[in-house]
């Protein structure tokens, strides 16, 4: 069932005319465009179809006049800086980039080429840009804010359970954001009487141990940011989560699509699709610099009550007022 959104933040007299010509369209340049993408996912992932989809809206159409390069770092940040000097050696018009640390390899990897972010935390912290108004460079694009929404979560999860008093976040310390958001969580969970602590689960082959070590440590509840490996193994979390029935807040709405009891965090189809936007402008010849990064304005939360009723816990009707959609 679809709810309300869920939001925390949480430009004549004369006689004589004068023509003045309309921009050209992609069909009409004749040009073929080339695009990079890297993120450090494995491979496609949702959000990627809504950012086709809204180029080819504005005119920009994957073997006709566009060609998309992607680089997938395959779970491993320490491949970005290689996969980010070969699209730059390629020569494209535009790199688009997945989180915080492909923007990050792509702006050492060029000061030229015009860069986007589709996704990503705290761009002026990550000192990606200057300002958010006032980029400055050659880096514009989206910044979500994951390390805010993460403060919310700890609240979210003392309402499914009421008598939670120990928290896990379960992230990668060698993520900036990540470690943000941890900072978030403390302060949320400390106001509520909950503790918190971060559990260190870098990607592939560390998620096992990780959800061993919550049960000696008296863990209740646990939060998992949507990084590129975590979304890559969700389906692994989320059945490692079920198996030692904990109750888990994720940072995308894929995780409960793929069984996660809740998911809090913004809308990665709308993160792409302005994404795309930003392409558009900077293929029609705008300045990346004088580009207002832009933030999320759509959020969802989405609650799973199968896996709700498998761990024993009633959704409260708070909860199924805000959720913007009810997995059944």
């Amino acid at each position: 069932m679809r709810r309300r959104e869920f939001i925390i933040l949480v430009g004549g007299g004369s006689a004589a005319s004068i023509a003045v010509p309309l921009p050209l369209s992609p069909q009409q340049t004749g040009k073929v465009y080339r695009i990079g993408f890297l993120t450090t996912a494995s491979g496609p992932s949702p959000g990627y179809q809504a950012f086709d989809s809204s180029l080819a809206g504005l005119g920009y159409h994957v073997g006709r006049n566009l060609v998309i390069e992607r680089r997938y770092a395959a779970g491993d940040p320490d491949r970005l800086q290689a996969l980010a000097g070969d699209l730059v050696r390629g020569n494209v018009d535009v790199i688009v980039t997945e989180n915080t640390p492909a923007a990050a390899a792509a702006k050492r990897a060029t000061g030229l080429i015009p860069i986007v972010m589709a996704t990503g935390g705290d761009a002026v912290g990550a000192g990606l840009v200057a300002s958010l108004a006032r980029p400055g460079g050659n880096v514009t694009g989206m910044s979500a804010l994951t390390s805010q929404l993460d403060g919310k979560k700890p609240e979210l999860l003392r309402e499914l359970k009421p008598d939670a008093k120990c928290l896990a976040f379960i992230g990668n310390s060698q993520i900036a954001a990540e470690q943000t958001g941890f900072r978030e969580v403390e302060k949320s969970a400390t106001a509520l009487g909950m503790d918190a602590i971060f559990v260190e689960a870098p990607g592939p082959g560390s998620f096992e141990p990780a959800f061993a070590s919550l049960k000696p440590a008296k863990i209740d509840v646990a939060i998992v940011p949507p990084s590129g490996p975590n979304m890559d193994a969700r389906r692994e979390i989320v059945g490692i989560a079920a198996r030692v029935r904990l109750p888990v807040i994720y940072g995308n709405r894929v995780f409960a699509d793929s069984g996660g009891l809740i998911s809090y965090g913004t809308s990665r189809a709308d993160l792409f699709a302005r994404a795309a936007a930003f392409v558009d402008k900077i293929l029609k010849g705008a300045n990346p610099a004088d580009l207002p990064v832009e933030q999320p304005t759509k959020f969802e939360l989405v609650i799973n009550r199968k896996t709700a009723e498998a761990l024993g816990l009633t959704i409260p009707a708070v909860l199924l007022a805000l959720a913007d959609e009810v997995i059944e």
